[in-house]
C-alpha cells in the first residue's frame, strides 16, 4: 500500500474512512476499468495503485459513493464527491441524487443559535452591569433602563464588527456623472445598495451616489468578482443573525422550483431591487443561491483540471495494466469489480 506520493515523496495524509485505501485524502477510480489513483495534494499527480490492491479497495470505495458521498461537480466522464475529508474523483458519471445546499443551511441555522446565545450573553452582562450600579448607587433609573434594553443588542453589534469590520468594499470607482470618488461601502449603508441582474446568473451591486444622487445611471457599479465578492460578504453580515430550519427549508424550496442557484438570483431581482426590500426568505435563499454559485464555479475549473489529469493518467494506467498484467487475468479481474460479462 502506497504511503508515499510516487512524484514528489511527500506522503499522504491518513484518512479513517476506508479500510483498504488508508493514507490519501483525495482518491480517484475507475470502477469500469478496475483502477485507483491516490491523488497527491502537494504536487497534484495520480499515484496508480498496484493491481493486486484495487479490488477491495474498489468495492469499498464504490459503496461509499453510493450510500453517503454528496456529489459536488460532473462532467460527461468525471464526478467530483465529498465524504467527510475525504475527497472522490469517479471516472463515469456518477448515479447520485446530489443533496441541495445542506451545508449552507446548517450554517444559516448555527448562526440563529450563535445569535440566540449572544442576546443571552448580553442580557446577563447588562443586568451584572445595573446590579453594580445599583448597589454602588451610581446609577439613575434611566441608565439602568437603557442599559438593560440594549444590552443585547451591544454584544450581538460587537460580535459582527469582530467578525465582518466595517466596510463591505474598498477601493476607488469614480461616478461617471459628478466624478464623486467611491473609497467604500459600509456595511450600515447595505439596506440601500442596488442588486440587478448582470447576464446570466450573475448580479451587479449598485450604490447611490451622496453627491449627485444618480444610481442606475451613475453612482458606483461592481460587476463581476467583484460584485460576487462584495454581495456574499454583504449577505452575511446582513443574515450573521442567521435562520431557523423552517426558513432554511423554505429558501431551499425556493432555490429548487426556480431550477438552479443562477436562476434563483435571476429572480429574485429580476427587475432591481434594494437588499432592504427583499423578503427574508428571499433574501436568504439568495444568500444560499450566491454561495453556491461561487462554489459551483469554482469546482468546474477544479473538475477541468482533473479531468486532463485524468486523461494523461489514463494513457500510463493503460501502458501499465497492459505491460506488466496477463490480459486474460485482467479481464477476469476486471469483471469481479463491475459485473460486467463482456469486453470492456
Amino acid at each position: 500500500m502506497f504511503t508515499r506520493c510516487m512524484v514528489c515523496s511527500v506522503p499522504f495524509e491518513a484518512n479513517e474512512q476506508l479500510e483498504h485505501v488508508p493514507n490519501g485524502r483525495r482518491l480517484a477510480f475507475d470502477p469500469g476499468r478496475g483502477r485507483l489513483w491516490v491523488v497527491c495534494r502537494h504536487c497534484r499527480r495520480w499515484s496508480l495503485m498496484p493491481i493486486e490492491e484495487r479490488w477491495e479497495a474498489l468495492e469499498e470505495l464504490g459503496k461509499l459513493t453510493v450510500d453517503k458521498a454528496k456529489l459536488l461537480s460532473q462532467t460527461d466522464n468525471i464526478a467530483l464527491l465529498r465524504s467527510g475529508p475525504l475527497e472522490i474523483v469517479r471516472v463515469g458519471r456518477a448515479q447520485l441524487t446530489e443533496e441541495a445546499w445542506w451545508r449552507y443551511g446548517r450554517e444559516l441555522t448555527q448562526r440563529k443559535q450563535s445569535w440566540d446565545k449572544l442576546g443571552v450573553a448580553g442580557t446577563l452582562a447588562a443586568g451584572a452591569v445595573v446590579a453594580g450600579g445599583w448597589a454602588a448607587g451610581g446609577l439613575s433609573m434611566l441608565g439602568m433602563w437603557l442599559i438593560m434594553g440594549h444590552g443585547s443588542e451591544t454584544v450581538r453589534d460587537g460580535a459582527r464588527w469582530l467578525r465582518f469590520g466595517s466596510s463591505a468594499w474598498r477601493g476607488r470607482q469614480e461616478c461617471t456623472k459628478c466624478g464623486f470618488v467611491f473609497r467604500s461601502i459600509a456595511y450600515r449603508e447595505r439596506t440601500s445598495l442596488g442588486l440587478f441582474p448582470d447576464g446570466p446568473g450573475s448580479i451587479q451591486l449598485v450604490a447611490r451616489c451622496p453627491r449627485c444622487g444618480e444610481y442606475r445611471e451613475a453612482g458606483l457599479h461592481l460587476q463581476g468578482e467583484e460584485a460576487q465578492r462584495t454581495i456574499r460578504r454583504v449577505l452575511a453580515y446582513h443574515h450573521f443573525a442567521g435562520a431557523s430550519e423552517q426558513r432554511v427549508f423554505k429558501a431551499t424550496r425556493l432555490i429548487q422550483e426556480a431550477g438552479s442557484p443562477q436562476d434563483l438570483a435571476r429572480i429574485v431581482v429580476r427587475d432591481g431591487k434594494r437588499l432592504g426590500d427583499l423578503r427574508r426568505t428571499g433574501g436568504i435563499a439568495l444568500e444560499i443561491a450566491v454561495n453556491e454559485a461561487n462554489e459551483q464555479h469554482l469546482l468546474e475549473l477544479e473538475l477541468a483540471e482533473l479531468e486532463a489529469h485524468w486523461r494523461r493518467e489514463e494513457e500510463l494506467a493503460s501502458i501499465i495494466d497492459g505491460e506488466l498484467t496477463p490480459v486474460p487475468l485482467l479481464e477476469q479481474m476486471r469483471r469481479r469489480v463491475t459485473g460486467a460479462g463482456g469486453s470492456p
